[in-house]
């Protein structure tokens, strides 16, 4: 076989990241007098790359995540109140393998949002399937889906390793077939130890209220909090300073 037909060979295989480097990989070998094994070993290794790199592609498309987010973008000084420790033992996964939860609760414009999204990153770079919903918005659409749309989707929610929940009550009071979803998700999740990441505005005291039924949030809370990081964002808003800042190099118009 010439160089074509091993080619033509390889992608046929489905080792399209030998298939891709193997032309490199044979002028290497030749122009260093290298081993067999070594350069077998080097082509061996581009293919296991090219399949991590695809793989962690589709666990990041499937997240439903938008932006790749890390804690090292974020601007700690900004709001140097804020838990930066327990931000980054989140970061750090332990609580996914434990089935513990997290709620960040605070301000708005505080950066809540920035690091469950993080958080979320991370996890699909370490392996665990992920599912991040913007909260409200998915919970209303939930609400208009049929009754088969709607077992697909809640399966969708319950099943990943990590599953966050963004800017829940967002619009304060939410429909009662949303209030109805949350409690399915967390009793779910709980009995079978699956990690939930909530971020809110609102206070947990006033749950009851948002859900209209104070003994769904109080079963809703028991759940979710038995096995739970609690962190309290306060401060200013990073969304005020980010706009003030536009304002301030925005010409006036004539």
């Amino acid at each position: 076989m010439n160089m074509t037909e091993i080619e033509r060979a390889l992608r046929e295989l489905r080792l399209s990241g030998i298939a891709d480097t193997l032309s490199t990989r044979v002028m290497q070998a030749q122009a260093a007098q290298q081993p067999f094994l070594e350069t077998l070993a080097a082509m061996l290794q581009d293919e296991l790359d090219r399949r991590r790199s695809r793989l962690m592609e589709r666990r990041f498309k499937r997240s439903g995540l938008a932006e790749r987010l890390t804690l090292a973008d974020f601007d700690w000084r900004f709001n140097p109140k804020l838990p930066r420790n327990a931000c980054f033992e989140l970061h750090t996964l332990k609580f996914i393998g434990e089935g513990a939860n997290a709620l960040i609760v605070g301000k708005p414009g505080t950066g809540k949002s920035h690091v469950a999204k993080a958080v979320a990153y991370q996890a699909t770079l370490a392996g665990y399937d992920v599912r991040y919903v913007e909260a409200d918005t998915e919970f209303a659409r939930y609400g208009l889906a049929s009754t088969a749309q709607q077992a697909e989707q809640l399966k969708g929610w319950i099943e990943p390793d990590l599953l966050v929940l963004d800017d829940l009550f967002l619009a304060r009071r939410i429909a009662d077939v949303s209030a109805e979803l949350l409690q399915a998700i967390v009793h779910q999740r709980y009995k079978l130890r699956r990690a939930i990441v909530i971020t809110s505005n609102r206070v947990v005291q006033d749950w009851g209220k948002y859900l209209a039924d104070a003994t769904m949030a109080t079963t809703i809370l028991d759940r979710l909090m038995h096995r739970c990081a609690m962190l309290e964002f306060e401060g200013k808003s990073y969304r005020l300073k980010e706009a003030a800042a536009r304002i301030a190099i925005t010409p006036e118009s004539s």
